[in-house]
């Protein structure tokens, strides 16, 4: 595989998540995780492998056309095609690893690394570049919806029943608020995430 620029999945020199692994498992658990979840999860990917192009497409078209999400890849006010095509090789990548990778300590990590470069705490530094300080936490929240709705008809292509797409689905809305929580940690008090 190609190494991807600023994907660091894996590196030891990645900080430790403040999240536990007790914590993490308490918010599957909130989450209605299930082994099923996981089952499907990995379905997902199998489906989605060859599709992360069109569905980073469709993502990108919507970012694109809102001007408020479009902000924080803009360089002296336009938007930036470096930063926004680097952003999207990593973006392909994070669509298998949420379908594939164990939800283990190393994933837990490369979240927290996910968290810090949506926050003042390290936004433009692994791309170098110039751009706004902070993805503002709202619009972490917020896309949970879009990038959720957004899968379904990439989910239907290869053909699985009704009954596993809705599975595939349920698991992919279940990952992505999970992991959408996990990036909002840097925006939270200490001690009230």
């Amino acid at each position: 595989m190609e190494q991807i620029k600023g994907y660091s999945y894996g590196d030891s020199a990645l900080d430790k998540s403040p999240v536990t692994m007790q914590d993490l498992e308490l918010l599957k658990k909130t989450l209605l995780w299930s082994k099923d979840d996981e089952r499907y999860l990995n379905m997902a990917g199998k489906v989605l492998q060859d599709q992360t192009d069109q569905v980073l497409d469709l993502w990108y078209n919507y970012v694109g056309s809102q001007e408020h999400l479009l902000h924080y890849f803009t360089v002296d006010g336009k938007p930036s095609e470096h930063y926004l095509a680097a952003v999207r090789e990593r973006f392909k990548q994070w669509v298998l690893d949420l379908c594939n990778r164990p939800y283990d300590q190393t994933w837990l990590d490369y979240q927290y690394e996910i968290a810090k470069r949506h926050h003042t705490t390290k936004k433009n530094k692994t791309d170098k570049v110039d751009s706004v300080p902070i993805i503002h936490f709202r619009y972490i929240v917020a896309f949970i919806y879009p990038i959720t709705a957004t899968i379904k008809d990439f989910l239907v292509k290869k053909g699985d029943s009704p009954q596993d797409v809705e599975g595939m689905h349920n698991a992919w809305f279940k990952a992505v608020t999970l992991t959408a929580l996990l990036w909002c940690y840097p925006f939270v008090h200490q001690g009230e995430f």
